[in-house]
């Protein structure tokens, strides 16, 4: 059987690993049984098991790639076919890749882009018997959002005019009307504002007098008013905008490339089910659900949160920051990393510690010194935590708690409101986990200790259940230098 010779094969790959994970030849069988079933089987692994899981699955896709499509990010692409692959090619385990959204004619595996997936899909070259295999699923619902969105520019409005001359005047009074109604709303500080509710109706309208429209035109007639976000982004300077649209669930709006088709699905711990756990929704064939994280460590991660602490949304909140900070970098020989979706608040932070610290603080780079102090967004951490040396601390200057100014944002929060649902618990909250747990994973094995300068996980309701997310944990009340 497949999972049987995936097994033999990968154990003979690690005799001469010094880095064995003790989960992977159970994810090698696992995925080798997947294949081999065409069944759609969803694994869900610990938080930090992001390096680990290559070798696992890519020898039983080795020994079983035919009508298999492997779906990696760029970076995730890259590691593949620099790393991972010319790995596979020494031990002599030839792995064939077929990277056009037209599918291989023999039996190469299927190397998509979560872009070229979409593609593909809408074109029709996806076919039914076809073998999806999705690493790293928790961020899928993301990467498709932003491989389907639609972008329309100003050169798109003038294609459009010049394709369909008999409805040019009516293409730019519309044009003329929104952008009033845009820049109206927007100050010069504004740069993305939610589009009228009447624009892609009124888009439309005009669309059923042209016929069939060039893309991205031709996209806008399937999207559903309370399904999609829409916002522009705003080009004071020039006096231009640029009209951005992205569904609010991806995963319901392509369901049928997942529900018609076998997949295996391997995502690692968000800290929540509903965030972590991308698989799309099952109407006939059960889903096979398999759970390899590992049991929580016993050692407690040092958790450093005063009681008394200012909100984000306070006068004194970015002093008390910076007073916090400093006390935490002092007498500190690893690498600390500070934390916020914020950028005006992160430069003025980093400025403020560059006075006192010097050249080791940083803004989204990587710092040379080992004592290090990179300021930077929760998404950079996650993008390039890999590449850089374990932190002996991470300081939590704002939670990943997504803003009600993201227009994406406040278009999902609008639909859970229309439903009576708890927005902030159902959707901000879970998918603040999701980005936290993860985040931390680092500091568990490098035994270093994480600083919650966010003063809401201490005075709102919901921070307890930010407390248990990170169990096992200890309070660290006293701060002491190595």
């Amino acid at each position: 059987m497949l999972e049987v010779q995936a097994h033999q094969q990968l154990k003979h790959l690690l005799r001469a690993d010094a880095g064995q994970w003790e989960h992977q030849l159970t994810l090698s069988r696992l995925v080798g049984r997947s294949l081999r079933r065409r069944d759609q089987t969803s694994i869900q692994l610990s938080a930090g098991s992001d390096e680990r899981w290559w070798l696992a699955l890519l020898v039983p896709l080795c020994l079983q790639s035919r009508n298999t499509v492997l779906v990696l990010d760029p970076q995730q692409r890259q590691r593949f076919l620099s790393l991972e692959r010319p790995r596979l090619l020494q031990s002599d385990l030839r792995l064939g890749c077929w990277s056009s959204v037209h599918p291989p004619t023999s039996d190469q595996l299927w190397l998509l882009t979560p872009s070229q997936l979409i593609t593909a899909y809408r074109l029709g070259h996806l076919r039914h018997d076809d073998h999806l295999v999705i690493p790293e699923a928790e961020h899928l619902a993301t990467r498709l959002r932003d491989a389907m969105a639609v972008q329309l520019e100003a050169r798109h409005w003038e294609e459009l005019r010049t394709a369909f001359p008999a409805t040019g005047q009516g293409l730019l009074d519309l044009h003329e009307r929104l952008s009033r109604q845009l820049f109206a709303r927007g100050s010069g500080k504004c740069r993305q504002l939610s589009m009228p509710d009447s624009a892609l109706t009124s888009v439309r309208d005009l669309l059923q007098l042209t016929g069939p429209a060039p893309e991205p035109w031709s996209h806008l007639a399937a999207m559903g008013m309370d399904t999609w976000a829409s916002w522009a982004r705003l080009d004071h300077e020039h006096l231009q905008w640029q009209w951005t649209l992205q569904p609010l669930e991806p995963l319901e709006e392509i369901q049928d490339l997942f529900s018609t088709r076998p997949w295996t699905l391997i995502h690692g711990d968000g800290g929540c089910r509903r965030a972590s756990n991308p698989t799309p929704p099952d109407r006939d064939d059960p889903v096979i659900r398999i759970d390899l994280r590992e049991p929580p460590r016993s050692e407690p991660i040092p958790i450093y949160a005063p009681r008394r602490q200012p909100l984000p949304n306070t006068e004194i909140y970015a002093s008390h920051l910076l007073d916090q900070c400093r006390r935490l970098i002092l007498g500190r020989s690893g690498l600390t990393v500070v934390l916020a979706n914020d950028a005006a608040l992160l430069q003025r932070l980093a400025s403020e510690l560059a006075a006192e610290f010097g050249s080791r603080v940083t803004i989204d780079r990587a710092c040379d010194k080992p004592n290090g102090v990179i300021c930077t967004s929760w998404g950079w951490w996650m993008t390039h935590q890999p590449t850089l040396p374990e932190p002996d601390q991470l300081i939590t200057a704002l939670l990943p708690i997504a803003s009600l100014e993201d227009p994406l944002t406040a278009a999902r929060v609008k639909v859970l409101k229309k439903q009576g649902r708890d927005w902030f618990r159902d959707l901000l909250l879970p998918e603040a986990l999701a980005i936290l747990i993860p985040a931390i994973a680092p500091l568990r094995r490098s035994g270093g200790r994480l600083a919650i300068l966010d003063g809401r996980v201490r005075s709102r309701s919901w921070g307890e259940q930010v407390f248990q997310a990170l169990e096992p944990w200890s309070s660290l009340q006293r701060l002491l230098p190595d």
